[in-house]
């Protein structure tokens, strides 16, 4: 059994969700080491969060955010004002779609299905560069 932990730091991007699959997996060269695993990806932030979803339309990274401020509006009375008026919207909509990923590694690759890619969904209009912790555990191939 394998245990591999690694730290990356992604470059601050806009407000939207954006496809990173290509980054984590440049950031865990080993996965390619594991038979049979999982793959737990946290982000360190309360104002943007991870998905899994249609990797193959870039129109979905377009309608997710505009859905999901339908959903949590700016501009409604809030106390939490300091860091400006999208953080709190930002929290909520981090609470709802969640902070962590897991996914399975089979034969050195993730798992994911066909169309489905790793997001980042920053919600702050300057986020800033977010930070994630890789966990890999599972059996090595060799």
């Amino acid at each position: 059994m394998i245990w591999i932990q690694e730290f990356i730091r992604l470059k601050p991007r806009s407000r939207g969700c954006h496809l990173i699959t290509s980054e984590v997996l440049a950031g865990l060269p080993q996965i390619d080491s594991v038979k049979c695993g999982l793959l737990n990806v946290f982000i360190q932030h309360t104002s943007a969060a991870l998905s899994i979803n249609e990797n193959a339309d870039p129109d979905v990274r377009a309608d997710m955010p505009e859905m999901l401020d339908r959903i949590v509006p700016e501009g409604q009375s809030i106390r939490h004002t300091i860091e400006g008026p999208d953080d709190m919207p930002a929290h909520v909509k981090s609470s709802l779609i969640g902070c962590s990923l897991i996914i399975p590694i089979c034969d050195g690759e993730l798992a994911l299905g066909t169309w489905q890619g790793i997001y980042l969904c920053e919600f702050r209009n300057r986020g800033g560069s977010r930070s994630l912790v890789l966990t890999l555990s599972g059996k090595s191939i060799s």
